[in-house]
């Protein structure tokens, strides 16, 4: 367990770097796009691998004979539909990809058939899936990602900003009504409609709503209450839906 623990141990200190993330806000604004960005990339993924599905099939049906060449082997090959996906897959990354087109363009009389006779079809069928593998399906990723970070952080207007500047504001008059008796942690229900008077739109009410329109508000608002308190995650959240919950 010693030297195991040890290695263990190295492998954490190189970890330390990541915190460099927290203090360099351009890396910190990089890894929150690819952060934002999972659904779609997931979305892209699926797609990858559909695409790669369907050409392990077409794969595995034209070249299922080839059991000999420079790339095809043993284990790589197309006689089943998992070694023809997996094959797919290495030469997504654009391994090798033109010996295994020639294994697979050889013709009578230049090739043993049942071991390395292929169809002079091979080139149409490689060139398109490395187009759309390593040139479409790549660049899509490379477009999420740009998407995200074009929507959340080029433009002076963005979610993430607005989002920081409410927060800040909202923390502020936070603390100017719970610092003094419950340390920043929760507010008395019956303090919430002075909290809102004193809260700057756009997640608070303009000054000048009349009273009635702003208890209809907080009553739409939903804001859980527990012992007559409610807590800090709450409120936030309640104010930010009510802001930009059609955003």
């Amino acid at each position: 367990m010693g030297p195991q623990l040890a290695r263990i141990m190295r492998v954490l200190r190189v970890s330390r770097i990541l915190r460099l993330a927290g203090k360099n806000p351009g890396l910190q604004a990089l890894l929150q796009t690819i952060t934002m960005s999972v659904t779609a990339l997931a979305n892209v993924f699926l797609l990858l691998l559909l695409v790669l599905f369907i050409f392990s099939i077409l794969g595995w049906f034209f070249f299922s004979n080839i059991i000999e060449g420079d790339v095809i082997s043993e284990y790589k090959n197309f006689t089943n539909w998992g070694k023809s996906f997996l094959l797919l897959f290495i030469i997504a990354t654009g391994e090798n990809w033109p010996v295994l087109m020639y294994d697979c363009m050889k013709t009578p009389p230049n090739c043993t058939d049942g071991v390395d006779c292929g169809t002079s079809n091979a080139p149409i069928f490689y060139i398109v899936f490395v187009i759309l593998v390593q040139n479409v399906m790549l660049n899509l990723f490379i477009l999420v990602i740009i998407q995200q970070f074009e929507t959340y952080y080029v433009s002076d207007d963005n979610p993430i900003q607005k989002f920081k500047d409410n927060l800040e504001v909202f923390m502020t008059v936070w603390i100017e009504f719970t610092s003094v008796q419950y340390r920043c942690v929760k507010i008395r229900e019956k303090r919430l409609y002075e909290f809102f008077k004193r809260l700057p739109p756009p997640i608070g009410l303009p000054f000048e709503t009349p009273d009635g329109e702003m208890k209809k508000t907080m009553i739409k608002m939903g804001i859980r209450c527990d012992d007559g308190f409610i807590y800090f995650n709450e409120l936030l959240y309640r104010c930010m839906r009510r802001a930009y919950g059609n955003f």
